[in-house]
């Protein structure tokens, strides 16, 4: 009999809008689904919706066409009765919960499980980095104050995603948390070469697959763009998450030199994002941070180079022919490979092409980042 796993998670498929946890979350599903039995518990309306998903029935169990079965929450399904009978129900091997700030999806299971012999994963999922800290630290470090203070993280497990979230657990959480360093999963995409890209000395097709929100660094990117010449376009898919700040990045576009085009293209739903990737030259993310950065993993995979910040796993990527990862403190640094890559053709970029593919593929084809998620579910 298969180990069963409960899993907590604000948002998950069919939605796709918050993003990377979503991702993370349905990748895992793909690669284990055949080795655990998964129970997800998340809401019936996607992220920044207010209608539920059409065809689902909610606060019962869904079994998926791969197996697996969701709880989908409604509104009112969202309670403390509901969560204490979810949590009963049965044995399981991990309740594995996604984020650290949710109220009904990260912080009333650990109150509920607390002082209990059940054993419990919180996956970090990138909320206690330099850049996320940032923002609202004060209200952020009482909180995490108050968790430690009421014994909800004692004798939890931390999933961090890379070297620097492994210090972000110990300086926030504590010295002695216990902490697991296991990378994200990619998403299974396979192609056998990566798709021919036309490009002239004088053009550059940019594209970023991230919501529009200060940690993401969108208004960096656009006034990047103050300083670079030719006939750029730059292509932004993702949800506004917050339109005062999307307010000045308009601003900032409209200052744009004569030949610099940014559009906001909406949303794209996940299984079109791969095929996006094919009409583009770069991706273009100098986020604040990212605990591993699915977009990114997906471009590689792809052939598309990355122009990222040094926050992101993502690293020496000039090394491998794959991109750049360029420092946030040295803006011009950006602009300056912004202007190189103007002035690429052809055959430069392909070089960068076949490096950022040949990094995808290892990653993806790497058995060992699966057997320490299935080591972290059912140790």
């Amino acid at each position: 009999m298969r180990s069963r796993v409960l899993v907590f998670i604000d948002w998950y498929l069919p939605g796709y809008k918050a993003g990377g946890p979503v991702r993370s979350m349905a990748n895992l599903v793909d690669h284990l689904r055949d080795k655990v039995d998964l129970h997800i518990v998340t809401t019936d309306t996607d992220y920044t919706e207010r209608a539920p998903y059409a065809g689902i029935t909610p606060d019962r169990w869904t079994v998926m066409p791969g197996g697996e079965k969701v709880w989908y929450a409604s509104h009112t399904g969202v309670n403390t009765a509901v969560w204490r009978a979810l949590l009963a129900e049965g044995t399981w091997e991990t309740v594995y919960i996604n984020g650290m700030y949710s109220r009904w999806f990260s912080v009333m299971p650990l109150w509920l499980l607390k002082g209990s012999s059940q054993r419990r994963v919180v996956a970090v999922r990138g909320m206690l980095a330099a850049g996320m800290m940032k923002h609202g630290v004060l209200k952020k470090r009482v909180f995490l104050a108050a968790m430690r203070m009421l014994g909800c993280y004692n004798d939890v497990v931390f999933q961090a995603t890379s070297a620097e979230e492994v210090e972000d657990v110990k300086r926030w959480i504590g010295a002695e948390a216990e902490v697991k360093l296991v990378p994200n999963l990619g998403r299974r995409v396979r192609t056998a070469e990566p798709p021919t890209r036309e490009k002239r000395p004088g053009e550059l097709r940019l594209v970023s697959v991230a919501r529009i929100a200060v940690e993401k660094n969108t208004l960096f990117a656009i006034e990047c763009l103050k300083h670079v010449k030719g006939a750029v376009t730059f292509d932004l898919y993702g949800p506004i998450y917050d339109e005062a700040y999307w307010a000045k990045c308009r601003e900032a576009i409209a200052q744009l030199p004569p030949g610099i085009t940014v559009t906001h293209k909406g949303t794209a739903a996940p299984e079109e994002v791969p095929g996006l990737f094919a009409h583009y030259h770069a991706l273009f993310m100098p986020s604040q941070g990212e605990n591993f950065g699915h977009t990114m993993v997906e471009a590689l995979a792809a052939g598309l180079p990355l122009l990222i910040s040094d926050r992101t796993p993502w690293k020496e990527l000039e090394r491998q022919n794959a991109g750049w990862d360029l420092p946030l403190e040295e803006p011009s640094c950006f602009w300056e490979q912004l202007n190189d890559l103007v002035a690429y053709d052809g055959s430069d970029l392909e070089v960068v092409s076949r490096g950022a593919f040949a990094l995808g593929k290892r990653y993806l084809d790497d058995p060992a980042p699966v057997e320490r998620t299935l080591e972290l579910l059912v140790p």
